[in-house]
């Protein structure tokens, strides 16, 4: 049922659809939420530090986190104080709490695990962001990076910076459930930065490529790691020629997959649900032959990983001049108008 109502969504051609009168439903609700806060029957809560939110507004994968690892990266670099905040997906409990590298992913969530271990920024998980966010001001940071959260609209923020996947863009254009939309395509306007994953080929796009609003990110893997934790790595060039598995459960399974067949692999192919728990079974193929997964996938494998098992780290690469563009958009809202210049 997922795989044929997400095949609906991102169709060229969408038919027209019978859950479109609930997606008018659905933006209307949006609509009155956000008025309500504009108009201050509900109230945003403001912390004392620089809140850049990263967020996407399509259901499903856009490659938000590792721009969330490397723009969190590139602050702290600057002796910034920067902290990670996310609500952690599917995580037991509700409360703010501290990600510890050595954590069980199912108390603070795969991702916020997989941002903690790989940013060394203090990472923190809570439902209400701006509790969450109050931590992070106790652990000392003045700059909170928060991985998703756009919609979360309790929390003020002072930059927003929207992640789109170039080959699935907006999808048909249409909002949930008769469409991949969280809001409507006119909430892009608002934000402060537009992030494209890769080569904007969807013709959602065709008009903010024109107008050069897109700033374009290229995730770059070429090593493969062991999942049980060794220090063995392996270049994926070395995989060439040779049949493996290739485990996705992310929002975009196929996006690994092409990354992967790119290199030159040949690859049997096994999709899951985002965040999908894995177990032993899922795995057992039957073979003996390597098994390729994503970094995120890793974190749910790594109390039964066995020497077949490996993932595939990236990293976020932008342009020397669409960095320094967004670097200095950040910079402004961080108070610190010398860095934001240089």
């Amino acid at each position: 049922m997922q795989e044929r109502l997400t095949a609906r969504w991102y169709a060229s051609d969408p038919r027209p659809s019978a859950l479109q009168p609930l997606g008018w439903l659905y933006g209307a609700a949006m609509r009155l939420r956000r008025r309500g806060y504009e108009a201050g029957w509900l109230r945003a809560q403001r912390v004392a530090a620089a809140v850049i939110v990263v967020g996407n507004l399509t259901v499903g994968g856009t490659g938000k986190t590792p721009f969330t690892l490397w723009l969190a990266q590139q602050l702290a670099a600057r002796a910034l104080p920067v902290g990670i905040l996310s609500r952690g997906y599917g995580r037991r409990g509700h409360a703010p709490r501290l990600v510890q590298p050595g954590a069980d992913y199912r108390e603070v969530g795969d991702e916020p695990l997989l941002l903690a271990r790989r940013s060394g920024c203090p990472t923190v998980v809570a439902r209400a962001r701006a509790a969450g966010a109050r931590r992070l001001l106790e652990l000392g940071a003045r700059v909170i990076v928060c991985d998703d959260g756009l919609q979360h609209l309790a929390l003020a923020r002072d930059c927003e910076i929207v992640v789109i996947d170039g080959a699935r863009g907006l999808g048909n254009g249409r909002l949930l459930p008769a469409g991949p939309l969280r809001e409507a395509p006119a909430r892009l306007a608002r934000a402060d930065l537009l992030i494209v994953n890769g080569a904007p080929e969807h013709a959602s796009l065709a008009g903010l490529a024109a107008g050069g609003t897109l700033l374009r990110m290229d995730l770059i893997g070429a090593q493969a790691l062991r999942v049980d934790g060794t220090a063995v790595q392996q270049a994926l060039a070395d995989f060439r020629g040779a049949r493996v598995h290739a485990v996705a459960g992310i929002g975009n399974p196929g996006r690994f997959f092409g990354a992967l067949r790119a290199q030159g692999l040949q690859l049997i192919e096994h999709a899951f649900a985002d965040h999908h728990p894995f177990v032993r079974a899922d795995l057992a193929f039957g073979d003996a032959l390597p098994v390729l997964m994503t970094e995120k996938d890793a974190v749910r494998c790594a109390a039964f990983a066995d020497p077949r098992l490996w993932y595939v780290p990236v990293q976020a690469r932008f342009s020397d001049a669409d960095a320094h563009l967004i670097l200095g958009r950040v910079l402004a809202h961080t108070g610190d108008a010398a860095l934001a210049r240089s």
